[in-house]
């Protein structure tokens, strides 16, 4: 009994890394689109995450809901941050830091 546990705890770890990365690259992309539409550039081509908690997608099944922290620069000298929430594989909302345009 405790070696199927350890099986199924395994495949849940393995499932759930290589649901992340998957979401991490989506994040990476959804970031890269939104300062590409927006004239600026997206910085270290990454995410970090920063908040990973379950949620209900519209359907009402559960699913993973991810923050991911990246940064842009409008001007290349100044970094600003900018969030990506994704909730399964699907882009939630994003959200920029504000800054002036000279």
């Amino acid at each position: 009994m405790a070696e199927i546990l350890s099986v199924l705890t395994m495949a849940a770890l393995v499932w759930l890394w290589y649901d992340s990365m998957r979401a991490r690259e989506r994040a990476v992309s959804a970031g890269k689109q939104v300062c590409a539409r927006d004239g600026l550039q997206f910085l270290d081509d990454t995410v970090q995450i920063v908040k990973l908690w379950p949620a209900r997608n519209p359907d009402g099944r559960m699913a993973l809901r991810r923050t991911y922290r990246f940064e842009f620069s409008d001007d290349g000298a100044q970094r600003r941050g900018g969030v990506v929430v994704m909730l399964g594989a699907q882009v939630e909302s994003f959200e920029l830091e504000s800054f002036l345009m000279q």
